[in-house]
């Protein structure tokens, strides 16, 4: 039996890099997918992919920052699959700008997406996983949020946030069945990545392995994190970041 059989997970910003390689793990894993994204196109090629290779899948298109948006494609992944078990809340922005030429609106869009959306995408499974006696919450912070970064005020302030929402509610959910863990990604080769101001080739050699890491990296993480031997850890930081930074 496959590790995550009979699972049905959420992975939100599915549509590309660390959100589609989690979502065909899970679904190599048995798991059922419902891959969330503003990126129909690439939400539905994640879904193609999970397909192909003989998982089960469907794309949910919104924005997992909006409480109704969210209702909506919770409504829909549970007609289709039933009670979720499982939420990798992966969807996010980044941003590079210097802190005096943060506005107001930046701040509070990032807050939204990074912060906000993790929270309220966590109140909208975690009954169902408290009903059942089991569940697995993974967030996908930042590595930036461990060691610091310059001109990303906004978005490391955004992913501490996630780190210390997944803190406490490990420790307030940890007699119940469900786990909330974090993953912070340290230079991963993803097309956000390649789509900012970081000359990723030259920064790899800065690095102890001189190589970015790969988005099954953190997927292989977060299928452990979902599976029962992963059953006794919450609370944690995961990094997988290549030795970037150390603990």
């Amino acid at each position: 039996m496959r590790p995550l059989e009979g699972k049905v997970a959420v992975v939100t910003g599915g549509a590309r890099g660390i959100g589609r390689a989690t979502a065909l793990r899970f679904a190599k894993d048995g798991a059922a997918i419902s891959v969330w994204d503003l990126n129909a196109e690439g939400a539905q090629e994640t879904v193609r992919l999970i397909e192909q290779a003989g998982g089960r899948a469907m794309a949910c298109v919104g924005d997992a920052a909006e409480a109704n948006q969210i209702a909506r494609s919770a409504a829909a992944t549970r007609k289709a699959y039933g009670p979720v078990n499982i939420l990798v809340n992966n969807a996010g922005m980044v941003g590079f700008y210097k802190f005096l030429s943060i506005t107001e609106e930046m701040w509070d869009r990032m807050m939204q997406v990074n912060i906000k959306g993790p929270f309220l995408c966590t109140k909208e499974f975690l009954p169902e996983m408290l009903e059942a006696g089991w569940g697995r919450i993974i967030n996908i912070s930042s590595s930036s949020a461990q060691t610091g970064a310059k001109s990303m005020a906004h978005y490391v302030a955004s992913k501490g946030g996630v780190i210390g929402l997944t803190r406490a509610l490990a420790i307030e959910l940890a007699t119940t069945g469900v786990t909330v863990n974090n993953i912070p990604p340290g230079f991963v080769d993803t097309p956000m990545l390649r789509e900012s101001p970081v000359d990723v080739d030259a920064f790899a050699q800065t690095t102890p392995m001189k190589r970015p890491g790969r988005p099954e990296d953190i997927a292989g993480a977060a299928a452990w994190l979902a599976s029962e031997d992963g059953g006794y850890v919450t609370g944690q930081t995961i990094s997988v970041n290549g030795g970037r930074f150390l603990t």
